[in-house]
C-alpha cells in the first residue's frame, strides 16, 4: 500500500532562504500571543507544514518549547572560592576527611488525602494530587567526599543552634586523628559568631565556602537529589516523626553501599565557561 504524501514540502525540498527565515524567526522573534513558537504557529506564519518545521528545528537543534534555568554568581571572590573548593575535590588533603555539608530545609511530611492504587500491568501506580501537611523537618547532611558515606541528622529548625549540634555530631563521629575540611555555602548560620567561637576551640575543622549562587559546586546537593527522588517525593507520612524515621532509615541503608560522586572538572575550565556565559548575557541584554 502506498504511503500518504506528506502535507507540504520537506525541509530538503524547501528553498534554503525559507529554511533560514524559519530558523531566524525561531531564534529572534516570538508570536504576538505567546512567549515562544510552536511547530503549528511557525508553520502557519511561513506557509509550510508543522512536520516541516519540526524537521528544520531538529536539523538545527532548536527546541523553543524548552527552557533551562540558571543563575550566574555575582560573588566578587568567585574565582578564589571556586579554585579553593575544586582544589580540595581534586587533591584532598592528607590525614584528613573532606565533608560536603548542607541543609535541606522545610522537608514536608505529606499525607495523601486518599489511598492510591498500586501499579499493575498496563497501569502505573496512582497518588492523589492533593495532600495534608503534617509539619516539616530540616535535614542536615555531611557527605564524605572519598567514601560517599553520609552523616545526617534532622532538627525542627535551621539556626546556628542546630548547626552547632550537627558540628558536634561530626566531631564525635570522625576519628580524632583526622583533620576535617567542610565544603559549605554562604548561609548566615555557617558564619554565626557562636559557630566561629566553637570552631576556634576545635582547630581540626577547616571551612571552604562555595561562591554565592553556586549550590551546584557542593556535591552533597547530588545526594539530596537522590534521597528526594527515592524516598521523600512519593512518600506518605502521617507525622514528622514518621518522616524523620524514613530519612534515618534511608541514610542507614545508603551507608551500607555508598557511592561517592566523583568531581572531574578543573577550576580554570569552569571559570572560562562562566566568563563566556557572562559575556553572552551582557551582550544580549
Amino acid at each position: 500500500m502506498a504511503e500518504d504524501a506528506p502535507h507540504g514540502p520537506s525541509s530538503r525540498q524547501l528553498d534554503p532562504k525559507k529554511v533560514d527565515a524559519i530558523v531566524e524567526a525561531t531564534l529572534r522573534t516570538t508570536p504576538a500571543d505567546s512567549t515562544h513558537w510552536s511547530t503549528r504557529t511557525m508553520a502557519k506564519a511561513h506557509g509550510v507544514s508543522h512536520a516541516t518545521v519540526q524537521r528544520i528545528w531538529d536539523a538545527h537543534g532548536l527546541q523553543p518549547h524548552r527552557v533551562e534555568t540558571f543563575k550566574l554568581s555575582k560573588d566578587k571572590r568567585f574565582v578564589e572560592k571556586l579554585t579553593d573548593v575544586v582544589g580540595v575535590y581534586l587533591n584532598p588533603p592528607d590525614k584528613a576527611v573532606v565533608l560536603c555539608v548542607d541543609e535541606k530545609t522545610q522537608v514536608q511530611a505529606l499525607d495523601r488525602t486518599q489511598p492510591g492504587l498500586p501499579m499493575k500491568k498496563g497501569r502505573c501506580g496512582t497518588m492523589t494530587h492533593d495532600y495534608r501537611r503534617n509539619g516539616t523537618t530540616c535535614l542536615f547532611a555531611a557527605m564524605n567526599l572519598l567514601e560517599g558515606k553520609v552523616i545526617g541528622s534532622c532538627y525542627p529548625r535551621h539556626r546556628n543552634t542546630e548547626f552547632l549540634k550537627f558540628l558536634r555530631k561530626i566531631n564525635r563521629e570522625v576519628p580524632q586523628k583526622l583533620a576535617i575540611h567542610l565544603i559549605l555555602d554562604n548561609y548566615g548560620t555557617h558564619g554565626h559568631p557562636n559557630v566561629k567561637m566553637w570552631l576556634e576551640k576545635h582547630p581540626r575543622f577547616a571551612l571552604h565556602f562555595t561562591p554565592t549562587s553556586s549550590s551546584w559546586l557542593n556535591l552533597v546537593e547530588r545526594w539530596f537529589g537522590e534521597i528526594t527522588r527515592k524516598r521523600i517525593r512519593r512518600g506518605v507520612f502521617k507525622s514528622v516523626p514518621e518522616l524523620v524515621a524514613a530519612i534515618e532509615e534511608y541514610i542507614l541503608l545508603y551507608n551500607e553501599n555508598p557511592k561517592p560522586f566523583v568531581w572531574t572538572k578543573k577550576a580554570e575550565d569552569i571559570a572560562k565557561k562562566v566568563a563566556r556565559c557572562k559575556a553572552v548575557t551582557e551582550t544580549v541584554h
